[in-house]
């Protein structure tokens, strides 16, 4: 039979550097100004209704502040490979 050590041994909490969480909160704030970005041109009213719709959302969401220094994000057209029903 097995014995086990006692809960003297407890696990210590794992801890982050600094930098790591001003980079998360930087990328967190990065991307909720993308989604401001894309409310503003009102990418959301209704479903995206072709890929390229829904990558320009996308894009536009990864710009993040970009979009406010003049770039303008658009995918012109995408092709999905559909398999045919046989």
């Amino acid at each position: 039979m097995r014995t086990y050590a006692s809960d003297s041994r407890r696990l210590r909490p794992v801890r982050r550097s600094g930098a790591a969480g001003i980079v998360g909160i930087l990328v967190l704030a990065w991307l909720i100004i993308g989604v401001v970005a894309g409310a503003q041109r009102h990418y959301y009213t209704s479903a995206p209704t072709t890929c390229a719709t829904a990558g320009t959302i996308a894009v536009t969401i990864i710009a993040g502040p970009l979009n406010y220094l003049g770039m303008h994000p658009t995918v012109g057209t995408c092709h999905l490979n559909v398999p045919q029903p046989s």
